[in-house]
């Protein structure tokens, strides 16, 4: 299969609400979405998510780097249908593979770009032949139990949220917090959902590993069921690693965990009880399913987490894959039109009440991309044909 031609789209969704944590706080959408053009006119699309604080990409970088690194190479490869078997990556490999590498300074991995592209030519391909990544990545669940999130902000707008969650049956929940001060919010949240409620607090590498230790110890008497990125990334495994040998409450590796490099290290050091996998984070659905099957042959829990205002393109993409995993513990993401003004899936495939969600069969990601919405609220899109020519 050949490719003709590419459309990237960066996008500004506009949220219902805004949405804050210690990295950085943000009112609308700016995914990259990735639009894939073959020959014979089948069409699919990928999604990725660039945040500098993550990856070091920007969304400039991220196109530019679909533009002049990955677009070339797909537009020169020619793809083999991809064909069910025992092992998913059998069936993946090759397109992992034709992705080329670049090594920069100031970016940790282009992983928002490479799951833009990876995504879409995997929808594309599954397209071609009517078949759904449920065919590739047989699930293990036929539905899905969604979590929610409450973001960083005052004790009252947190008790608020907190509320509207109990009525929407939430039982999954983690907490943005910022500082120590948001012990206080974790408890107002315990109180409101009561004892039942699973929670996780996640700092986004907000503390040293000393203040991290004590939040930890603070928070105990609360059952917090994981600790995410207590840590920034920056300090290493070795901080994550004497957080979790202090903490009673269980680390989760988010910010530490971008290549398979780092999975490797995490596990090495046994530096945490959880992986956060995140598929633009991560490079896409192959890579994220080689770190996830590290994790699980070290005895690692898996958490699938989201990209705040991801698509349904996304969503879609981590519903087949958290469906095929195990040793899943919670799920994030599916919000669509609970988060955004509009969602580009012609049908919604955000959560239901109580988080519920059921797998998608639908051929390619199982999902039909409103290309008017693409339009309405792309705020730049560029062409490449298969001689690599801008077409603003």
């Amino acid at each position: 299969m050949r490719f003709k031609s590419c459309t990237v789209y960066a996008l500004n969704i506009p949220f219902t609400e805004a949405f804050a944590h210690s990295a950085g706080s943000r009112a609308a959408s700016d995914s990259i979405i990735v639009k894939l053009e073959a020959r014979d006119g089948t069409v699919g699309y990928g999604e990725g998510v660039a945040r500098p604080y993550v990856t070091g990409e920007t969304v400039e970088t991220s196109i530019n780097h679909i533009r002049k690194v990955l677009w070339p190479a797909v537009s020169s490869s020619d793809y083999a249908d991809l064909v069910p078997g025992a092992d998913p990556l059998h069936a993946l490999t090759g397109i992992d593979e034709s992705l080329p590498e670049e090594k920069s300074d100031d970016v940790i991995a282009f992983n928002a770009a490479r799951s833009c592209v990876e995504i879409a030519l995997i929808d594309s391909l599954l397209r071609r032949r009517k078949m759904s990544l449920a065919e590739i990545l047989p699930p293990r669940r036929t539905s899905l139990t969604y979590g929610a999130v409450i973001s960083s902000g005052s004790l009252e707008s947190s008790t608020s949220r907190a509320r509207q969650l109990k009525l929407f049956g939430i039982q999954e929940v983690k907490i943005k917090i910022e500082d120590r001060e948001g012990i206080a919010r974790v408890l107002a949240v315990r109180e409101t959902l009561g004892p039942r409620a699973r929670l996780r607090v996640d700092a986004n590498g907000a503390f040293n590993k000393e203040d991290a230790v004590k939040v930890a110890k603070e928070m105990a008497p609360l059952d917090i069921a994981a600790f995410e990125q207590p840590t920034p990334r920056k300090d290493g495994c070795d901080a994550l690693r004497e957080v979790r040998r202090q903490s009673p409450v269980p680390v989760m590796a988010d910010e530490s965990l971008v290549t398979i490099d780092d999975a490797r290290a995490l596990i090495e050091s046994e530096a945490c009880d959880y992986f956060n996998l995140r598929l633009s984070k991560c490079g896409g659905i192959t890579r994220t399913l080689r770190i996830a099957r590290e994790a699980v042959d070290a005895g690692i829990y898996l958490q699938l987490g989201s990209q705040v205002g991801e698509t349904a393109i996304l969503s879609a993409a981590g519903r087949h894959l958290v469906a095929h995993l195990e040793r899943v513990e919670f799920v994030e993401g599916s919000y669509g039109k609970l988060l955004l003004a509009e969602d580009l899936s012609r049908d919604p495939i955000h959560f239901a009440y109580g988080g519920q969600a059921r797998t998608l069969r639908g051929a390619g990601l199982g999902i039909e991309v409103r290309e008017e919405v693409l339009e309405r609220y792309a705020v730049k899109k560029i062409h490449l044909r298969e001689d690599d020519t801008v077409h603003a």
